[in-house]
């Protein structure tokens, strides 16, 4: 054990002296000022070249979609948006704009004219897509609102709101010139940011009529997903004036397209609970939001999933039921849902003053949110809640106890609120005028009831919902149909097949017999 135990310090005196050595070329790295220039102002090249690529690709994509007439192929452009979009700087643009507008002079000169001029640097290859015969020919109008599109985003995203309007204008007044199937798609982005653009300069009331007409237009073409769009962003507009009465007019007198994608159905159905909900219309306003949260992508769009959620929480509250308390511990809805899971509690409990402590302390969140006035109006299913939990605590007690109970003013108001509660069917009670007060009534099986029933048929409506909506969108590669049907002439060839082998076991039978 002695040997060991000496072998052992001796290995750890040799292994400290070989450690420090290694610490010595670490300043050495940090001491090359050139090369990380160098290295930080490469990958920067590299991602604009990339983003580069990614354009002309997309671009491809586009012309594929208008020579094969298949809008998926624009789809996928599309859908590259996002990515394509925080990656654009001037540089990217003015060499996108540049290399493709080739034949168009005057629309080239109109865009660079709101981008800076990018720094000349040595050995940089020039960005040329289109070189031969196909730098004298037009752009596609398809490729060119794209292109143009990039710009309008480039300048929103950079809050270059002004410059952004401009540049919409003119390109939303190109596209409503023309009428091809494959600019539609292109077409509804282009509203989108459109009536964006507005929306941050504040002037989304003077975009209405445009959006009403590009509607009729969508409507008449069979255009589904320039409607989808334009129906939202009207329903948007309106709502932004808290004009209800025409959004819901609006709702009712046109038919959201069942092609549409899922986000803008998740947008179309919130906009519908958020007016369901205003007109008092709580079990359809919370059928809606349930949708639309299920429409709503599962990984992203996490502002979009918060906002829903606070409107369903007051709506759930309203028609008289508690939240589920695992909604509010998502780690993404936790810190934004803190002050309405502070409102659910007090309604829970029935306390009218803890009620109105959170409604003091949050009121300008939930004015931020738009869900103030409804929560105004949950001051009356504190006091329901609280007269619910008093009759269950109490067979007998007076309307004074009653008032100093929920903080009212004088007995008489307990007594009008006790009342109503009774006639509502909230509690099963008897009033005493007399003595002054609550007589509270033998609690029934509830199995007795129609509760029950009501619940399985809420529970079946929801299933045989979900299985509809997936059986609707469900979708098929197009023209796959027909792959495994015959042809005429294989018919033809077929039965003549099966006549001629019936021919020959009828011969077969006669042969058989002597």
């Amino acid at each position: 054990m002695k040997e060991t135990t000496a072998k052992r310090r001796e290995k750890q005196r040799e292994a400290k002296p070989e450690k420090q050595p290694e610490k010595g070329p670490e300043p050495q790295d940090v001491e090359m000022p050139e090369e990380d220039a160098s290295a930080a102002g490469k990958p920067h090249k590299e991602l604009d070249t990339l983003t580069l690529e990614d354009i002309k690709e997309h671009v491809k994509q586009i012309e594929k979609a208008v020579s094969g007439k298949e809008p998926r192929f624009v789809l996928r452009a599309l859908r590259a948006l996002p990515s394509t979009s925080s990656r654009l700087n001037p540089n990217v643009l003015h060499k996108a704009v540049s290399g493709f507008f080739t034949s168009h002079a005057e629309g080239r000169d109109f865009l660079l004219s709101f981008l800076e001029e990018p720094m000349d640097t040595e050995g940089e290859v020039p960005f040329r897509p289109r070189t031969g015969k196909a730098a004298a020919a037009p752009l596609l109008p398809e490729v060119e609102a794209y292109l143009q599109l990039l710009l309008v985003v480039y300048l929103t995203n950079n809050k270059r709101y002004a410059e952004a309007q401009k540049v919409s204008d003119e390109l939303l007044q190109k596209i409503s010139s023309q009428n091809r199937r494959a600019l539609d798609l292109v077409a509804a982005k282009c509203y989108y940011y459109h009536s964006r653009v507005y929306e941050f300069l504040s002037k989304l009331d003077i975009v209405r009529s445009f959006l009403h007409a590009r509607l009729r237009t969508a409507t008449l073409r069979h255009d589904a997903d320039g409607q989808a769009t334009l129906l939202n962003l009207l329903l948007r507009n309106y709502l932004q004036y808290s004009l209800y009465d025409q959004a819901e007019k609006l709702v009712s007198k046109s038919v959201f397209p069942e092609l549409a994608n899922n986000n803008e159905w998740a947008r179309y159905l919130y906009y519908t609970g958020r007016i369901k909900a205003i007109q008092l219309e709580y079990s359809e306003a919370r059928r809606t939001l349930t949708n639309a949260l299920r429409k709503a992508p599962q990984h992203t769009a996490v502002g979009f999933k918060q906002t829903v959620h606070k409107l369903l929480i007051v709506v759930e509250l309203l028609l008289g039921e508690i939240p589920d308390r695992l909604q509010f511990r998502q780690p993404s809805l936790k810190r934004s849902l803190m002050p309405y899971f502070l409102l659910t509690q007090a309604v829970r409990m029935g306390n009218l003053a803890k009620f109105n402590q959170a409604l003091e302390e949050f009121g300008e969140k939930f004015q931020t949110d738009g869900t103030y006035t409804l929560i105004i109006r949950l001051r009356h299913n504190v006091i329901k809640t609280g007269v619910r939990m008093i009759s269950l605590s109490y067979s007998r007690i007076s309307l004074s106890d009653i008032a100093q109970k929920l903080q009212l003013d004088s007995p008489e108001d307990a007594e009008f609120i006790v009342a109503k509660a009774i006639r509502d069917g909230v509690i099963e009670a008897s009033i005493n005028h007399e003595k002054g007060y609550v007589q509270s009534k033998e609690t029934i099986d509830i199995y007795g009831t129609r509760e029950p029933q009501l619940a399985f048929h809420q529970r079946i409506s929801f299933c045989l919902d979900i299985h509809n909506m997936s059986v609707k969108a469900m979708r098929f590669p197009p023209k796959s149909y027909n792959k495994d049907l015959e042809s005429a002439e294989e018919r033809r060839e077929r039965e003549q097949q099966d006549l001629e082998f019936a021919k020959e076991m009828a011969e077969d039978d006669d042969d058989s017999f002597p």
